[in-house]
């Protein structure tokens, strides 16, 4: 039975989100709305990305000397100068790693 929830809320899903891609008319939307919709993933992103760094399993903010704070400047820096998203996810990643297996 869960797998069957599972695969009918994808479906819907998918359908909710697809059809607002093939029916939204790229040339009905004006510059003006494009140019606002194309900030969306950058302000989004960092709803995402805050509780994950900053915040432990209950909740509370962590401290400065986290390793997920830590690897997150880190790959800030990256991002930075690199101007790679992969990079900046790698740099992350690996700092993390290195940060709470070999310190």
């Amino acid at each position: 039975m869960s797998w069957l929830s599972v695969i009918i809320a994808g479906i819907l899903t998918y359908i909710t989100r697809m059809t607002m891609v093939t029916l939204v008319d790229g040339r009905i939307l004006s510059a003006k709305l494009k140019q606002v919709l194309g900030y969306v993933p950058a302000a989004v992103f960092p709803a995402i990305i805050f509780p994950a760094v900053f915040l432990n399993e209950s909740g509370i903010l962590v401290n400065i000397n986290d390793p997920k704070i830590i690897a997150a400047a880190i790959a800030i820096i990256v991002g930075y100068f690199a101007k790679n998203v992969i990079a900046t996810i790698l740099a992350g990643l690996i700092s993390y790693w290195f940060i709470i297996f070999l310190m």
